[in-house]
């Protein structure tokens, strides 16, 4: 046996066979060509120059609460990290969110500003949609690249009380789904392997069942059952030419299930030991010149790297867990020509740890009364810490999914297994031996993940569709030829956002037609203007595309029903809701002005004319000639031309005009707008280089209102209704600090008492006020966060408010 921590083992008794298997060992040892070596090295190398250009973010989302009825208003903080150790990600500026209905149809849709990692937005829920399980689930446009299956994804559901509850449909037989998952990724026949097993329910809940599994003749050569959430594990030694059978009982129903046993081949088997994991490969059936090759990865980054030496079709190391990263570890095992034959993943706790204690001032509230909340962070090893939070509080009505996962065993699990794992918290807050081996079960239970080593061991880099959004919202689009409907190459288009702030963004195709307008301070909806230059290209169209994914993983939505249990709960939930929209409506749709650069993209014009303050005249014409001295205007055959000097030197080529931010290419048409609506006049009357396009000067009209005044836009322009970056809400949150406040006959009939997504514990400590509503009941405070440098967690506090 070698040893990957070079820790030595007891020397066993000596004999002439152990001599001899020494010596053969020692030799073999020795006799590591260079070939291998350069195996080692390529497989090493491959995986570095993967992963530095294809960096992992995670993305997690902390919502209010979890059940709603429409007319409410869903508060969301996005946080972002880094995949490597977890820390803020500093990259992706911009975060989309979904709330998708079962058949994958997006109900809401929201584009969140991220900065340092965090960002917060509100959903309001539309009286529009049904009842039901919705799909909460937020990405970067950068994991758009690696599929769908690395989305945050989240379970909400929605009530419309103004829509008849559907009939709930009684299954005469409920359906479950059995899977069986060998260690390694397979069974051979002769070698003990140990196999973990899923049950889950229609759902997507785990289920508790037990088995057997016989052979062909019914003997039984194993017995299983769950431990935990559905899952559970069990060691079985297949013997060769036999076929294999588990007979799973669920709930008085049986289902069978044949189990694959190749006859040769590879297993590999890891059992936790001290401070580390003891890894054991056998094999059965194969030459013993194959030469294999060992990698432990924690995705990031290559912990170990070695060649496999056996003895007796056996070789077994040990790994020690401080070589490894913390979460998620793969041991990969490859033959010469590296192509992966087992897999084996293994976790390791993390050691760091965000604690956060929470804390009210009283046990018991009266309704409108002032409640005291004490927040203080700390680290695993009780030094305060810096960090930021987001806050919820709401009351405990029985709607509630309080189970959720959180922040630490998302970014830690979540988020580096595929697939719904249920209760998630319990697998990192126990650490006794049930959870330990409910921990590996779970990571058993994953498989084969079939990890991209196709892409990782390229030659050839791999191709990236979506492009990190490092300033901003990235807007996409796509110009074709309308001639002939190809994708067009190399054409400059011009994207615009009507009003003062001059947003006008330029785009060139590539190859595939696609254009890229950096619209990085975009926000709020509103109307985009996007065209080329009729005056050289007339025959291209551009079309926007959604940035919001249109990929969608396997996880399902969990069918939903109304049960007459939930009828009172549900009624007073529609009551409250209408109160509020009613008494409070106004005060629930205020929002945050953006910080927005208000300076144009040319920054400071040469000269800006501030028509006010000049002769007023009534034509365009007469304002270019009379005081713009940097442009001369000459008109031939019914039209004009704009030529514009920098000093006495004419600049080559026509000036790009705009109105309100926006292109006019046909220079003509600016002359017939009404100068009385203009306020001012910027010039830049020199060549500007903004984006791909060369501008041989700028002439910007801006109107008293930003509307272009009416202006008709060309037919050929693409005008479209779209949101920018969400504008971030204001939670409302009354203060009862008079008598008369206090008296007031308006109703507060609120259920979430408080929602702030940007709380800092600068010292490891913050304090914060809030009031009870009108409506008794146990509420519930959940404090979630993370610090800079990754440690991530929650803390929770209960009171009752009575009457």
């Amino acid at each position: 046996m070698s040893y990957l921590n070079n820790q030595q083992p007891a020397k066993p008794t000596m004999n002439m066979n152990n001599i001899r298997a020494i010596m053969i060992f020692f030799i073999v040892s020795l006799s590591l060509s260079v070939s291998s070596a350069q195996v080692i090295d390529k497989l090493q190398k491959s995986f570095s120059d993967y992963q530095e250009n294809n960096f992992r973010e995670k993305v997690y989302v902390h919502v209010n609460k979890t059940f709603y009825v429409t007319g409410e208003i869903l508060w969301f903080k996005v946080y972002s990290v880094q995949g490597r150790a977890n820390e803020r990600n500093t990259i992706s500026k911009v975060a989309y969110v979904d709330v998708l209905d079962n058949n994958h149809l997006a109900v809401m849709q929201a584009k969140i500003a991220l900065k340092d990692g965090k960002g917060n937005g509100s959903l309001f829920i539309p009286v529009s949609i049904k009842n039901g399980n919705y799909q909460l689930r937020a990405y970067t446009n950068w994991m758009k690249n690696f599929g769908a299956d690395c989305f945050f994804e989240k379970q909400i559901t929605v009530v419309n009380p103004l829509r008849t509850p559907a009939v709930p449909v009684n299954a005469e037989i409920p359906s479950y789904d059995v899977q069986f998952f060998p260690e390694g990724g397979h069974l051979v026949a002769g070698l003990a392997g140990k196999v973990a097993f899923k049950i889950t329910g229609a759902d997507g809940r785990g289920v508790d069942g037990s088995g057997t599994i016989t052979d062909e003749q019914g003997n039984i050569a194993a017995r299983f059952k769950t431990l935990k959430f559905g899952i559970g594990s069990f060691v079985f030694t297949p013997a060769g030419h036999h076929v294999y059978k588990a007979a799973v009982s669920i709930n008085n129903q049986v289902m069978i299930k044949e189990l694959a046993v190749s006859e040769s081949g590879y297993v590999l088997r890891s059992t936790a030991a001290g401070e580390g994991w003891n890894v054991k490969i056998q094999r059965a059936g194969i030459a013993a010149t194959e030469s294999l090759f060992l990698l432990v990865h924690s995705r990031n980054a290559v912990k170990i790297a070695r060649e496999v030496i056996f003895m007796n079709d056996s070789a077994g190391f040990e790994i020690d867990k401080n070589k490894l990263d913390d979460g998620l570890n793969y041991v990969t095992l490859f033959d010469a020509r590296q192509r992966p034959l087992c897999e084996r993943l293994i976790f390791k706790r993390p050691s760091k740890k965000l604690i956060i204690d929470a804390r009210v001032s009283n046990e018991a509230y009266n309704i409108r009364n002032k409640v005291s909340l004490a927040i203080a962070t700390r680290s695993q090893d009780n030094r305060s810490v810096a960090a930021n939070l987001s806050v919820a509080v709401y009351r405990e009505d029985g709607l509630q999914n309080n189970e959720a996962g959180h922040i630490n065993s998302y970014i830690w699990l979540g988020a580096d297994l595929k697939g719904h794992i249920e209760s998630p918290d319990y697998y990192l807050e126990n650490t006794d031996a049930e959870a330990d081996e409910a921990l590996d079960n779970l990571i058993l239970s994953q498989g084969w993940t079939q990890f991209d080593w196709n892409n990782t061991l390229s030659v050839k880099p791999t191709a990236l569709k979506f492009l990190p959004e490092y300033t901003g919202h990235i807007i996409t689009g796509r110009v074709t030829n309308t001639i002939n409907r190809e994708p067009a190459k190399g054409v400059v288009a011009y994207l615009s956002v009507p009003g003062s702030r001059q947003q006008l963004y330029i785009a060139k195709s590539d190859s595939t037609g696609r254009l890229l307008f950096n619209a990085h301070d975009l926000y709020g909806p509103g109307e985009i203007i996007v065209q080329t230059n009729t005056q050289y290209d007339s025959t291209y169209h551009v079309d926007i595309l959604s940035p919001f994914s249109e990929q969608y993983s396997a996880t399902p939505v969990a069918s939903f029903t109304l049960t007459s249990a939930l009828e009172r709960v549900i009624a007073e939930s529609s009551v409250n809701m209408q109160a509020e929209n009613i008494f409070k409506g106004s005060l629930l749709k205020q929002f945050y002005l953006p910080q927005t650069d208000s300076i144009p993209f040319y920054d400071k014009p040469v000269k800006t004319y501030l028509l006010d303050n000049y002769t007023r005249f009534t034509t365009i014409e007469e304002v270019l000639r009379e005081y713009v001295t940097s442009i001369s205007v000459s008109k031939k055959q019914g039209k004009f031309t704009i030529k514009m000097y920098n000093v006495d030197k004419p600049l080559n080529g026509k000036p790009i005009v705009l109105l309100d931010g926006t292109p006019v290419f046909d220079a003509d048409k600016i002359f017939y707008i009404d100068p009385l609506k203009v306020k001012r006049l910027d010039v830049v009357s020199t060549d500007y280089l903004y984006g791909p396009a060369v501008l041989n000067g700028v002439m910007s009209f801006i109107t008293y209102k930003g509307d272009m005044n009416g202006f008709e836009i060309d037919p050929r322009a693409v005008i479209l209704d779209y949101d920018g970056l969400q504008q971030e809400r204001k939670f409302y949150s009354p203060v009862y600090d008079t008598d008369q406040l206090l008296k007031s006959t308006i109703p507060d009939f609120r259920t979430v008492l408080y929602w702030n997504a940007d709380v800092n514990t600068t010292q490891g400590v913050n304090n914060l006020t809030f009031y009870t509503s009108d409506r008794p009941g146990r509420y519930i405070g959940v404090v979630e966060g993370n610090t800079a440098s990754g440690e991530a967690g929650s803390g929770y506090f209960t009171f009752e408010v009575k009457k």
